[in-house]
């Protein structure tokens, strides 16, 4: 029989972190953190990092796990939390996994093995000036097929995804297939949704308690650390202080595209966390 791992995943503000908590106590398991942005030390206001308090005593894997000052992989990521998986497996608990990044959530659960090519940083500097339409072109003429690809999921908007599949296809001379290996275990996939103008407020409701409890200073230490305007960016900081507004509005189309990542997956169960209470002992 296959050791069980349950999944919680949804949009950014739908309580994911408190529900894990709550059935890692009933399981007897630990959380690891499925966060682009929460592997990143230093940055705890602007993610919505869960809390020392929060976390009531239930261990969490795969936060403040590397330096923002550099990138990190979803390869890393890949490998740490399998690594973490088994260790949880191995002492007897069940592995909940937690979050938002659908990428990261489904390097985990769908095994995907990733092309081996080293970051061509000069290729990369060249094709970060270049428009999204620009990209998509370059991508078509080199490897028509990954094109598509990425076409047929909604990800021409992804210009980290586009440029990573030049910079393959320049390695390799086109983007191999990518293939799975499926994991040796069996998933729970747990998926939370609000309706959309309750989901706004609570958007709200966090960024307003973001900037109560010092997103700007936040954002300050990091610029006096080293941290660049560019790589700011990336982590969805203005250099500048950010407003209230904007942070509002970039965290509503976020939430909107991680929606449109999860639709994807079939096996998930959804509920609406205004009205329907979870079984968890049916679902687990």
């Amino acid at each position: 029989m296959k050791p069980k791992i349950v999944v919680i995943l949804g949009p950014t503000a739908t309580g994911k972190s408190n529900l894990a908590v709550q059935v890692t106590k009933k399981i007897n398991g630990e959380i690891i953190s499925a966060d682009s942005r929460q592997v990143y030390k230093g940055l705890d206001i602007g993610t919505g990092k869960i809390t020392q308090k929060e976390m009531k005593g239930i261990p969490h894997h795969l936060l403040d796990v590397a330096s923002p000052k550099r990138k990190f992989t979803v390869v890393e990521y890949q490998k740490k939390a399998i690594y973490a998986i088994a260790d949880i497996v191995k002492r007897g608990k069940i592995p909940i996994i937690c979050g938002g990044t659908g990428f990261y959530i489904d390097a985990i659960i769908k095994g995907t093995i990733f092309p081996k090519v080293s970051p061509n940083l000069k290729l990369r500097k060249i094709l970060k000036k270049k428009k999204i339409e620009e990209l998509f072109k370059i991508l078509i003429k080199l490897d028509k097929r990954r094109a598509k690809n990425i076409k047929d999921k909604n990800e021409l908007n992804n210009k980290v995804r586009l440029i990573r599949a030049i910079e393959i296809a320049k390695a390799l001379g086109k983007v191999p297939k990518i293939t799975e290996e499926l994991p040796p275990y069996k998933f729970i996939k747990i998926g939370l949704y609000l309706p959309p103008d309750i989901l706004k407020k609570k958007i709200e409701k966090r960024v307003k308690k973001m900037f109560a409890d010092g997103l700007l200073n936040e954002i300050k230490k990091l610029k006096k650390s080293g941290i660049s305007e560019k790589r700011l960016k990336e982590f969805g900081f203005e250099y500048d202080s950010p407003t209230y507004e904007k942070v509002v509005r970039e965290t509503i189309k976020y939430t909107k595209r991680q929606m449109t990542w999860f639709k994807r997956d079939k096996e998930i169960k959804w509920f609406n966390v205004t009205k329907k209470k979870i079984n968890l002992e049916k679902l687990i």
